[in-house]
């Protein structure tokens, strides 16, 4: 099981397919629709989850800005997808949790890349 904050501009029903597949789920549109990223990576570091994110200011913000950064940070990179396609491109990832933690994760419906959280420290 892989904790995780969803930003709120990811889609409630792939949300719905990580929880059913077993995963403890925090979605931001819920819990912090409102709240400004600083705040939402605040909560991320601090219940150690994963954020998963269609967003691209929270790499500013841990690599410009050096604020703290949660286990692992995922930017979903695609434009156009299926309401629950994102979790399908997510779940690979977590069969391997352990190798991802300290990383910033680019991911698209075909392609990972990644880049050391460690960097921003």
């Amino acid at each position: 099981m892989t904790r995780l904050l969803l930003d709120a501009n990811f889609p409630a029903p792939a949300a719905r397919k990580l929880r059913e597949a077993g995963h403890d789920v925090i979605e931001g549109a819920h819990e912090c629709q409102a709240w400004p990223d600083e705040r939402v990576l605040g909560r991320a570091v601090a219940e150690d989850r994963w954020l998963v994110t269609f967003d691209r200011d929270y790499g500013d913000l841990v690599f410009k800005r050096r604020l703290p950064a949660p286990p692992v940070i995922v930017l979903l990179r695609e434009a156009h997808y299926r309401p629950a396609e994102p979790a399908e491109w997510l779940l690979p990832l977590f069969e391997s949790a352990h190798e991802q933690v300290g990383r910033f994760l680019v991911v698209s419906r075909d392609k990972v890349r990644w880049r050391a959280l460690l960097a921003a420290i």
